[in-house]
Parts: structure tokens; sequence; C-alpha cells
């Protein structure tokens, strides 16, 4: 099996839990963007914990989230989730050094563990949605606070803890 991180929103999450697979009908639509332990973050992180290497696909798939947010920002929130798929499932590319998309159907009971901003941090978020477009032309100021928001942890959940997750 192959540990995948899945970038989402608070509100997306709550339209997944209604329901109840992650990218429905997989064959139908467009595979979805996810995060792995790659040949890109083998090559580009000399340490070869596994640890260490799924830390960091966590942690790009956290940026990508804040890339979500900035699309729907209701709940600013960073969430990933992680969960194991059969390898196959697992396609590599896409513009991080983790991004792979996932070509199956996962019932949200797969899921592994859900890792969420604490809700004190939505002001973080906010500055850092904000700043995004800056940040990505250059602007250090902007980019000080996107890495803002990048140092804030993601608090773990587990899967049964979801509806408490959503109707916050």
């Amino acid at each position: 099996m192959t540990r995948v991180y899945v970038p989402t929103t608070l509100s997306a999450l709550a339209v997944t839990a209604k329901r109840g697979v992650l990218n429905p009908n997989a064959a139908d639509t467009a595979p979805m963007p996810a995060h792995a332990v790659t040949s890109a973050i083998r090559e580009w992180y000399t340490d070869d914990d596994v640890e260490s290497l799924e830390f960091a696909a966590l942690t790009e798939a956290a940026e990508a989230s804040l890339r979500l947010l900035a699309e729907d920002p209701r709940s600013p929130r960073r969430v990933v989730l992680a969960l194991d798929v059969p390898p196959k499932a697992v396609r590599p590319g896409g513009p991080y050094r983790s991004s792979v998309t996932l070509e199956v159907e996962v019932a949200l009971s797969d899921v592994v563990s859900l890792h969420v901003d604490e809700s004190e941090a939505e002001d973080t978020m906010l500055a850092a949605i904000g700043a995004l477009t800056a940040a990505d032309a250059g602007d250090e100021d902007a980019q000080f606070l996107v890495e803002e928001a990048g140092a804030c942890d993601l608090l773990w959940y587990d899967i049964s803890e979801l509806d408490d997750l959503i109707s916050d």
C-alpha cells in the first residue's frame, strides 16, 4: 500500500462526508490531486527516514490545501486526509515534488487520519491566503506570511472525529 495525502478544505470535506467517498466514479472524472513520497521527494531530501519523507509529502499537501482555501476561504483551516491505496492507483506528476494523482474511488471510511489546523490558526491562514499571489511573484514579505502558515502545526484526528470537525 502507498500512503497518500489528499489536500482539501473543511467545506469540501463536509460535501465529501455526505457522499461517503473521495473521487466518486473515479473512472469517469479527472484524477484527484494528492501527495505521496515520490522519487522527486527522495532525491530532494537527503534523509531517507520514511517518517521524514512522509512528513515532507504531508507538508506539501498542506500547502496545496492553503491554495484550495484561496478559492473558498469560508473556513480558513488547512485539511489533509491520509489514506493508504494500492500503488497502481497512484501516478506521479504535478506541481509539487510530492504530487501524484489518485485514480481510484476511496471510501471516506478508509481514510486513516485527518490533519487539520487548529481554529486559532485561522487569522494566519487568512493572511497567507491574501499573500499568495504576491508571494508567487517573489514578494519577500508575502512569502513570509505564507511561510508563517506553513509553520502552523496540523492537529491529528481519527476519521471517527469527522462529524465534530465539520460541525465546528
